[in-house]
This record gives structure tokens, C-alpha cells and sequence, in this order.
């Protein structure tokens, strides 16, 4: 090798090693939440999609609803118990969106410097971590979701990370509820959600998403304290990836929701329910 070759080739090194390293030591600073997290979510009475999971759903929620959507509820849960399906949108396929997708049964975190990505089944997020602004609602498209923005803590001045702090902005698209009871959120879709994400203190497979939720649907601020189990195996074989599509046995036809029996035919999801408007269908003769 020349003199000349060789010292290009040290130039080079030089310049690459110090931003490599500079990378490496920078993404050294953040937690490991590698693997699979499974939802905890106590099974009271059977009831597994719960706003807070330590709290049987509907009234044993005990939301501090305003007069008008605490009737909502009643109206809800009442439709419900006749087999109807209430204010919870998600029974119809649609998104759960915010909060409702942070009660998804197992989910994923990918941790970089700019972005923390949340797999949930069949929906995701994304909080942005790179020091960006909340957008003014008019620049974004309404989605169940929301936006969401971050900023890393190091609570124990240890260099690493500890606490991970999001705030979620609409516009949402709606409609939305906090889980399947049709415990309801304000249909203007203005919520605020702020969360705190962290490892338990002395557990370091367990994962906390302290979550707050400020609406108009809401007397005050709501806490809960969701936590998520991180799977033994480092390479689960299962992650889980659920459509509500498939096998969903519900038809919405206007504002009623009907049931396909196992043959396909159509019938009354509540008693002495009216059937649906016929109008443009035509017997033809034999």
C-alpha cells in the first residue's frame, strides 16, 4: 500500500470511528423494551377490556362522568343487556383508537432516538421523540389514534433513560369509547392524554403506562395504571395479530346492529327488534 493510500484510508477511519461511537454511546442511553408485553388485565366477572384493569368495567369503573354522558353509560350498558351493542363503536370493527388500544392484549415497543413505535395487534403508534412541536390541528388528518409527542426522563442520573413522557392530541377520528362497556368519551373528539411509561422499580419485566385522561365527557383529570408482562422467551414463536373481521358475527344496517347465525341468516340481535329497511329489495315472481 502507498503512503498516500494509507493515510487516506487512517482519514477515513478517523472520521467514521468518532460518529460511530458517538451513535452507539447515544443509543446506549435507552431502556431495553425488547420482547413481547402482555396486557394485564384482571378478569373480574369475565370482563377482560377495561379502561382501568384493576376495576370491574362499566359503573364499577367509577369514571367521574359528567351528569349527561354518566346517562350515556346507563344507556350503553342498558342496550347491552338486551343484545344490542350500545356506544362501544370497536363491536362494529372500528378501531378502538385512544385509550381503547392501549387495553390490546399484547403489544411491542421499538425504541429509537427519534421515534417509540407501540405495536397493538392490528393498530400502532407512533410518539415522536425528536424534539418536534405539537402540530396545529388544522395541518393533520383526523385519525383513532391521535398524535402523539415525547420526551425521554433519566429520573436516577444514572445516563440512561428511565421514563418515557407522551402527550396525545387530535383531531381523533370518532366515534371512541374508553372499553367495552361504552363507558363513553366526549363525541367532540377533543381528548388530551398524557402518559408516563416506565419499568417497575423492582421488576424489570413489568411495564407501566401511567395514563391521564383529560375530555369533556370527564369531571376532572382521569388516572389509571396500565401494566404490561414481558414474555420469558426472548423469541416468542406467537405475536398475535387480531381483525376484528374475521369471524365477526355482527351486521350494522343503519343504526341497528344485527346477528348472522352460523348458516348466514340474518336475525334480531335484541328482542322485538324492528327488521331493517327492505325497501329497494323486490321479490320477484316464480
Amino acid at each position: 500500500m502507498s503512503c498516500r493510500t494509507l493515510i487516506g484510508a487512517v482519514a477515513l477511519v478517523t472520521l467514521i470511528m468518532p460518529a460511530g461511537l458517538g451513535r452507539a454511546a447515544d443509543e446506549a442511553k435507552y431502556p431495553n423494551w425488547k420482547g413481547r408485553w402482555v396486557t394485564i388485565n384482571y378478569r373480574l366477572q369475565g370482563q377482560v377490556i377495561k379502561f382501568d384493569p384493576n376495576k370491574p368495567w362499566g359503573f364499577g369503573q367509577k369514571a367521574p362522568l359528567t351528569p349527561e354522558y354518566q346517562k350515556i353509560l346507563e344507556q350503553s350498558m342498558a342496550e347491552q343487556a338486551i343484545g344490542g351493542q350500545g356506544n362501544y363503536p370497536t363491536a362494529r370493527c372500528l378501531p378502538g383508537g385512544m385509550p381503547r388500544m392501549m387495553a390490546s392484549p399484547a403489544q411491542e415497543y421499538i425504541v429509537t432516538p427519534e421515534t417509540t413505535y407501540i405495536l397493538l395487534g392490528s393498530e400502532y403508534r407512533r410518539i415522536f421523540t425528536d424534539g418536534r412541536d405539537l402540530p396545529k390541528p388544522e395541518s393533520v388528518l383526523p385519525v383513532f389514534a391521535g398524535y402523539s409527542i415525547g420526551h425521554w426522563v433519566d429520573e436516577d442520573g444514572d445516563g440512561t433513560y428511565d421514563v418515557l413522557e407522551a402527550e396525545t392530541h387530535g383531531p381523533f377520528k370518532g366515534p371512541r369509547a374508553f372499553d367495552a362497556s361504552g363507558l363513553p368519551l366526549a363525541f367532540d373528539n377533543e381528548s388530551i392524554f398524557k402518559e408516563r411509561f416506565y419499568i417497575d422499580k423492582y421488576d424489570r419485566n413489568l411495564l407501566h403506562d401511567e395514563i391521564t385522561v383529560i375530555d369533556h365527557a370527564l369531571t376532572r383529570p382521569w388516572t389509571v395504571d396500565k401494566t404490561f408482562r414481558r414474555n420469558p422467551n426472548g423469541r416468542p414463536s406467537y405475536w398475535g395479530t387480531n381483525y376484528c373481521s374475521e369471524g365477526n358475527n355482527q351486521v350494522v344496517i343503519g343504526k341497528e346492529n344485527y346477528f348472522l347465525d352460523p348458516d348466514g341468516i340474518l336475525m334480531p340481535a335484541k328482542k322485538d327488534q324492528d327488521p331493517p329497511d327492505l325497501r329497494y329489495f323486490k321479490k320477484t315472481g316464480k
